[in-house]
């Protein structure tokens, strides 16, 4: 411990990072710390970290700007793949591969001697965290508190940040362990950790990114997304950067109770966790293209593509981002995503995400030959078609009737 004169910090402000600036000056031999707070389009919580982080011990705060990078070479990628992990959107996974690299380069820029973070040792974040900065600075120390302290719990945590006079904004009441970025925001702890609880939606204060469908308008809401390759390029008609759609995506979607879901995931330490994510614009996002892919995607494509996003999935969830395979998979997303451009219109109404209709330059939907009316297809086709497709099965019963010649 002696040895470790300057740690770089991942910042966010929250209860674990906040205590452990004065954990580290009393058990690494007082050393500087350097707090890093990835700016992942968390808004407000950002305010008020420099002055929190300085009093508290830190020499300096570094914000680093994060959320287009995110958004550009992380989420929209996965987006274009289809990635969901056991339905959840990976919005904490989204962000951690980004800070990680940043830490990593910030420790290298700085002479730090290590990189030290919060995440507990029972998580996926230490992993994420940790692949990152193994690919960006091999060989770099890595402090891991929850790993070596002897506070076993968040109350625990309260109890020493009030000991050691650091300002909280929770309280034991409503200390929900949270993650929120422009993606989304997640929600474990206190009532949750019991899947026999129904969670209270309606709580005040416990949705942040919108509402409940309870308490969504009775009116729907329509929105059109345009896509280029795959990539958003316009809302409403008017074309903006991936992350000014997200945004705008998240007000509406939120307005609407789009996005919230209650699941109990598997983690990748082997545990299973339930928690509550509010993903609203993420969720538009998603619907919408792959409502524009039905329609611009051959079938054979589109099913091993569905397929591959399962572990395009799993390398974004169990911190695998930097990774030759994760760059192969996104090459073949990518030439999938040719031809899916277009338009797409859906209606948002108390949760429910419904298509409104959608047009490309590419379809693949052809009214002529799926109508019931009279059309070029000639229906005779399909007797020779399902006669081979069938040959295999015919074989089998003559052969299993002692009739095969």
């Amino acid at each position: 411990m002696s040895e470790v004169k300057k740690v770089v910090l991942a910042y966010s402000g929250g209860l674990d990072t906040s205590i452990i600036i004065p954990w580290l000056k009393e058990n690494y031999g007082n050393p500087e710390i350097i707090a890093v707070s990835g700016d992942v389009g968390q808004g407000g919580e950002l305010d008020g970290l420099e002055e929190k982080a300085l009093k508290t011990g830190a020499s300096k705060l570094i914000v680093a700007d994060l959320t287009d990078e995110m958004v550009d070479d992380v989420i929209i990628p996965a987006m274009k793949a289809g990635a969901k992990y056991e339905n959840y959107l990976l919005g904490t996974a989204f962000a951690r591969p980004i800070i990680g690299k940043r830490l990593a380069e910030i420790a290298l820029a700085e002479g730090a001697d290590a990189v030290c973070h919060g995440c507990t040792g029972k998580g996926n974040d230490q992993v994420r965290f940790e692949l990152a900065i193994k690919r960006f600075a091999p060989g770099m120390k890595v402090i891991a508190p929850w790993r070596e302290w002897d506070i076993k719990s968040r109350d625990e945590e309260i109890d020493y940040a009030e000991a050691h006079n650091v300002p909280l904004k929770i309280t034991r009441e409503t200390n929900y362990s949270k993650d929120k970025n422009l993606w989304h925001l997640s929600h474990e702890g206190l009532d949750l950790e019991d899947p026999a609880n129904e969670p209270d939606l309606d709580k005040p204060g416990f949705l942040e990114m919108g509402v409940s469908p309870f308490q969504a308008p009775d009116k729907p809401t329509y929105v059109t997304l345009e896509f280029d390759k795959g990539v958003p390029v316009a809302v409403n008609g008017v074309a903006k950067k991936a992350s000014d759609i997200i945004r705008e995506l998240n007000e509406l979607g939120g307005q609407n109770g789009i996005g919230i879901i209650d699941i109990v995931e598997n983690r990748l330490v082997g545990m299973k966790d339930r928690g509550i994510y509010e993903t609203p614009g993420g969720t538009i996002l998603y619907f919408a293209h792959e409502m524009l892919e039905s329609i611009t995607v051959d079938k054979d494509t589109l099913h091993e593509k569905q397929k591959l996003a399962v572990d395009f999935a799993d390398l974004i969830y169990n911190g695998k981002w930097f990774t030759p395979l994760r760059e192969a998979l996104s090459a073949f997303v990518d030439k999938t995503q040719e031809y899916v451009t277009g338009t797409v219109k859906v209606k948002l109404y108390k949760g429910n995400i419904i298509p409104a209709g959608m047009t490309s330059p590419y379809t693949l939907y052809s009214e002529n030959l799926a109508t019931f009316d009279e059309s070029d297809y000639d229906q005779k086709d399909s007797a020779g078609f399902i006669n081979l497709w069938g040959l295999p099965t015919t074989v089998q019963a003559l052969r299993e009737r002692g009739l095969l010649k």
